[in-house]
């Protein structure tokens, strides 16, 4: 589990990553468009899941 969760928050830092350069909005820390925003929480979701996983006894 933990390797398919590792795999989905790298390809969502990918996929907020690759919104971040080509939007005028999201490239502002703290700012989002809609989209961007949508990407940017699922990103944070995420890796906030891993980094659980990696504290878990």
């Amino acid at each position: 589990m933990a390797d398919s969760l590792h795999t989905r928050y790298m390809a969502a830092s990918a996929a907020w990553r690759t919104h971040r350069k080509g939007c005028a909005t999201c490239r502002y820390p703290g700012q989002h468009c809609e989209d961007g925003r949508t990407l940017f929480e699922r990103f944070a979701d995420l890796q906030d899941a891993y980094l659980r996983t990696l504290r878990a006894p």
